[in-house]
């Protein structure tokens, strides 16, 4: 199952497919008793995907036969063991993914040309995603962030690890030697590599990061003056070959801190456009300015979801299940204000107060 999400997968999930592009989208659970019924629901969900691809008069049998055998595949490949809140299944001719998402996510299938991606870029705006480069003079470790966790990230050419043919760390580090190790050539030549290798991959995959190592190591990197340089800095050596735990409890204190400074930040954005009335609170407010390209900051509490009924003018609220109820609202609003270019910030639940779970600060 995927879980990172790079703005050069999305892009590529986001192109169109030949019809019928099958996407499948179904909540789990991570703790039983409520994850005892998840296998019966996904399995009843791929099979109304079934039931929609016979039905469709545009589907070809051979396109209808290849599409219902690649979402049998990606039901063979789900472990619903190791499940989130919310799982997508996209499927189409000779071609499918499963996406396991940190966030709830309505049950539904949809039969069109393009993936149904909003989901996954509401999950991805709300995780905060990180990385966290552990380095030392022979292995530079990188980890993979986001909300509560952090798990080894095998991509990049990481990790780095440098040949002990002639160099043993070990006896460095024996007598008392580790700062004039980052003074070696060799050490230094091998760090480069670390940060060009790092470089390269924020540009592929721009996310905050982190290095820890001795403070030796971390000087070296400033003196490179690249991206290792402009990080974040933890002074903790011994993770490059850490248990994920460990490093997560090295980084979580910078993380809290800076959570609570932007969540401070956006309160006080908010504040400002109320008193220039360039304010827009609740759903039904923030989904119209959305929809005209005006929100320039959008703030969204971390558990707010809401069903809703469009009736052409206004957004009314609805009973989940109800015939023409839109489940995923928050998730339309926050994609729909990333792609005019506005920053999407996710909250504490209760920090917006009496806007009721979404505010926006608009354009104009």
């Amino acid at each position: 199952m995927e879980h990172a999400l790079s703005p050069a997968t999305l892009s590529a999930l986001r192109r169109p497919r030949p019809y019928p592009a099958v996407s499948v989208l179904t909540p789990t659970h991570r703790r039983e008793p409520d994850s005892t019924q998840d296998r019966v629901r996904l399995r009843n969900v791929v099979t109304e995907a079934k039931k929609q691809l016979e039905t469709d008069p545009s589907v070809t049998r051979e396109r209808r036969v290849d599409v219902a055998e690649q979402l049998d595949r990606a039901l063979a490949e789900i472990d619903l063991t190791h499940t989130e809140d919310g799982l997508v299944i996209f499927a189409a001719p000779g071609e499918h993914q499963v996406w396991s998402l940190p966030r709830p996510v309505p049950e539904r299938v949809v039969l069109s040309d393009t993936f149904l991606t909003r989901n996954l870029v509401s999950a991805r705006a709300a995780e905060r995603l990180f990385w966290v480069l552990s380095v030392s003079a022979d292995r530079v470790t990188l980890w993979n962030g986001g909300p509560g966790r952090v798990t080894e990230a095998r991509t990049g050419g990481f990790p780095l690890v440098r040949s002990r043919e002639n160099f043993d760390a070990e006896r460095m580090e024996r007598i008392g030697d580790l700062p004039s190790t980052f003074r070696d050539e060799g050490t230094r030549h091998f760090l480069r590599d670390a940060e060009t290798a790092m470089a390269r991959l924020l540009r592929e995959n721009p996310r905050p990061l982190y290095v820890t190592g001795e403070q030796a190591a971390l000087s070296l990197l400033d003196e490179f003056g690249g991206v290792t340089r402009d990080a974040v800095h933890v002074p903790h050596g011994g993770l490059t070959h850490a248990t994920p735990d460990t490093v997560w409890q090295a980084v979580r204190p910078l993380l809290d801190e800076e959570a609570r400074r932007d969540t401070n930040a956006v309160a006080r954005e908010l504040d400002s456009a109320r008193g220039h009335r360039t304010f827009a609170a609740g759903v039904d407010e923030v989904w119209q300015n959305a929809r005209e390209g005006r929100v320039r900051l959008l703030a969204v509490e971390e558990n707010y979801r809401v069903t809703v009924r469009d009736d052409g003018d206004h957004l009314t609220p609805a009973a989940s299940g109800d015939l023409d109820a839109r489940d995923d609202i928050v998730d339309e609003i926050v994609e729909q204000c990333l792609e005019t270019g506005a920053e999407v910030r996710f909250v504490p639940d209760g920090t917006l107060g009496e806007a009721e779970g979404i505010a926006g600060v608009l354009r104009y």
